[in-house]
């Protein structure tokens, strides 16, 4: 089923998938000298589509929530909440594993195209959601797992498609540019999504359309078949075991944050227990009938292969920590210290999008030239450096005040996108050279698949860590606070007593929760004018959990700090530069491609090994025909 450029089968495709004269390569002229810089710059518009729509929502959900009438605060809601809020994550860590293996056989942009698609159809209906309530947050749920779906099918499929276009040595560079846009795309989402929503909510999800009917269009007129293709049965046994695994153990962790029976979390649910434990479970049966299936989803003998399964265990530690600087870091801007600065609760989105631009801007800084420069020297000492550097700025972020100056706490995100953007591209092209090119659409999904699971938990281990160091402070703070205020002490230790996650809830959505706290008492009804402004004023509530928030604050940080040192240790043990190179070159260069397959042999099995000098022999056969 080989593809030429819009998705026909070209002559001379060979019964293995692959196209006779197909260039090699080294020479990364497959297509035309030109292609390569077309499918990056194509490659790059996906990512960008997909991871910002991954966290457009985050900053907007106050106005998504007001424009649907539903009060995200209301118990019964916060399952609503949740699902906006990961739904997208949840769903594109589960697909792009399978995506990218169907890429592998039926063609990888194949699959990209049907993906940009798919996310203009989800973007077309979100919008026009004709319903208020909890209908219409079902609604944007679903649609929102459409186009999670088609953001999937992007993520799964650009890495593979620009490692099949651009030669081993300007990889770096080239996912450099790529990864940086993917990463990046999640913080000028935060931005994005803060502009629109100050004019509509609909327009959050509206200038998804353009984008990905423009994209799709293009993708489709410029993007050609030009790697190895596999012939193969597609894994349904292992998919499913996947997929169910996968989603047990994120939804596990996402209904993990809530209370529970008395209990400030919910760790001890049933449910939460049952999606632990049975997605662990279905994901050890998953490994154990990969093993065994003729052509398995994932061939997990890759990860005997040591820079492959480091660079993706670095990528899962790096992602759980970044995931968890993002939100804390909205959290700090919109619920405390933009109130407190002065700002209106309705415009703090807007603003705290506009005050993480500087670590965006340490991605943008970092990324390509790291790229450009684990091209020629390798990635370990690049990712590893960033990673620590990533720490060191976590660990300035504890030691500034909860109301700080901004030109510190600037300073400290740029050096953590400076970090993140060192560790990302280099990271990534290291792991997309280090398999068989016939791979390498389902390592470009298990690579996605790392990041995006890393983000979902960050959320559960960050938020729950949070919501352990509230609980031990805010009680008794906010219960002091409001007997201050003339709340009678019953009702203010009653109210104190909430689970705190209520309040974390309300100050990353920029709400002042202690109005929707005391309301049902009725005290507001019998306290001084004076008394009940203060408590429903701006600055009450941010001052109130400003002290606990940094308790909370110094256990997340550190706790992360904690991952990335760990990620830098494990990134230091993928070994030196090499690249998996099954068209070896002949004549004066043979020597060199040599010692470069040799290299692909460090941390895999005998077996493994065996098999790459048998594909670099056979391949050098081909070319000497």
């Amino acid at each position: 089923m080989g593809d030429s450029s819009n998705g026909r089968s070209p002559a001379g495709t060979q019964a293995n998938g692959t196209t006779s004269g197909e260039a090699t390569d080294s020479g990364g002229l497959r297509g035309g000298s030109h292609y390569k810089w077309l499918a990056l710059s194509n490659t790059t518009l996906g990512m960008l589509a997909a991871t910002t729509n991954a966290s457009i929502v985050i900053i907007s959900l106050p106005a998504i929530f007001r424009g649907i009438q539903l009060n995200p605060l209301t118990p019964g809601n916060v399952s609503y909440l949740l699902w906006m809020l990961m739904g997208y994550l949840v769903v594109s860590a589960v697909l792009v594993v399978t995506l990218g293996r169907l890429g592998d056989i039926y063609g990888r942009v194949r699959m990209y195209n049907l993906g940009f698609t798919v996310f203009a159809l989800g973007a077309l209906a979100l919008p026009f959601d004709p319903f208020i309530g909890p209908a219409g947050a079902l609604w944007l749920i679903g649609f929102r797992v459409v186009q999670a779906t088609g953001g999937a099918m992007l993520m799964a499929n650009s890495p593979a498609i620009l490692t099949d276009a651009f030669p081993a040595e300007q990889r770096g560079t080239a996912m450099g540019i790529n990864q940086v846009a993917g990463i990046s795309g999640t913080f000028i989402g935060l931005i994005l999504g803060g502009i629109l929503a100050a004019v509509d909510w609909r327009l959050v999800f509206i200038v998804s359309v353009p984008i990905g009917i423009g994209g799709a269009i293009w993708s489709y007129l410029s993007l050609r078949e030009v790697g190895v293709r596999t012939k193969a049965k597609i894994d349904w046994l292992g998919n499913v075991t996947f997929a169910l695994g996968l989603i047990g153990l994120l939804t596990g962790i996402t209904y993990g944050i809530q209370p529970y029976g008395g209990h400030v979390m919910g760790w001890t649910s049933p449910t939460v227990l049952i999606g632990l434990f049975g997605g662990i479970a279905l994901l050890v049966a998953f490994c154990f009938i990969e093993l065994r299936v003729e052509s398995p989803m994932f061939d997990l003998r890759l990860l005997k292969i040591k820079p492959f399964a480091m660079g993706n265990l670095a990528t899962l530690l790096a992602s759980i920590a970044r995931g968890g600087l993002q939100f804390m870091l909205i959290i700090w801007l919109q619920g405390i210290w933009l109130i407190l600065h002065g700002y209106n609760y309705k415009d703090t989105p807007l603003w705290s999008g506009i005050y993480l631009l500087p670590l965006t801007f340490g991605f943008i800084v970092a990324g390509p030239p790291s790229g450009y420069l684990s091209d020629k020297h390798g990635a370990r000492w690049f990712a590893s450096g960033g990673l620590l550097v990533s720490a060191a700025a976590f660990a300035g972020l504890m030691l500034i005040p909860t109301d700080f100056v901004y030109i510190a706490f600037g300073a400290l995100i740029f050096i953590a996108g400076v970090g993140m953007g060192l560790f990302s591209a280099p990271n990534a092209a290291a792991i997309m050279n280090s398999v068989p090119a016939k791979q390498r659409g389902a390592a470009s999904g298990m690579l996605a698949t790392f990041q995006n699971s890393g983000f979902v938990l960050s959320i559960g281990i960050f938020f729950s860590l949070m919501i352990a160091g509230l609980s031990s402070t805010l009680p008794s703070t906010m219960s002091q606070g409001l007997i201050s205020q003339g709340v009678p002490a019953g009702i203010a230790h009653e109210v104190a007593s909430t689970p705190p996650v209520a309040s974390l809830f309300a100050t990353f959505l920029g709400y002042n929760p202690i109005k929707e706290l005391l309301a049902p008492t009725g005290i507001l009804n019998h306290l001084p004018p004076h008394n009940v402004a203060v408590l429903t004023g701006k600055e009450f509530f941010p001052h109130l959990i400003s002290g606990p928030f940094h308790h909370g604050l110094v256990i997340v940080f550190s706790m992360a700090i904690v991952v990335l040192v760990i990620a830098a240790g494990v990134s230091l043990l993928r070994g030196k530069r090499y690249v998996h190179d099954e068209h070896p070159l002949t004549g004066p260069q043979a020597s060199e491609a040599d010692e470069v397959t040799a290299e692909t042999a460090i941390g895999a099995s005998p077996d493994l090994a065996i098999e790459v000098a048998a594909e670099a022999d056979q391949s050098a056969e081909q070319t000497q025909r």
